[in-house]
């Protein structure tokens, strides 16, 4: 899905919620219910979006109105998701420093 938000560091509730063509009452209800998306808010509580919650957000988007999961399958999906990312990460690692080896043989 591609979202037409220009580039900047946070987005309001209402840019977020106009991206995505749904309700911000929507996002505020993900935000319940998926723990790891968590924007900023100030002393009054307005909502603040960075570029990493918009990511989190494609996601959830993607599989609850996309891919029709319900809440609780979007939320296993993305506990998979984050799991095989931080495999990816460790073999990354892995990958580097037997490079370094290599180089120094």
């Amino acid at each position: 899905m591609h979202l037409d938000l220009p580039p900047k560091l946070y987005y309001s509730i209402g840019e977020v919620s106009k991206a995505f063509k749904v309700n911000a009452s929507l996002i505020r209800f993900w935000e319940k219910e998926f723990t790891d998306l968590n924007p900023k808010k100030n002393n009054k509580g307005t909502r603040r979006y960075s570029s990493v919650d918009i990511e989190k957000l494609q996601i959830i988007h993607h599989l609850v109105k996309e891919k029709g999961y319900t809440l609780d399958g979007a939320k296993e999906q993305i506990k998979v998701l984050n799991k095989n990312f931080e495999i990816i990460k460790k073999l990354e690692k892995i990958k580097s420093t037997l490079i370094n080896i290599k180089k120094e043989l």
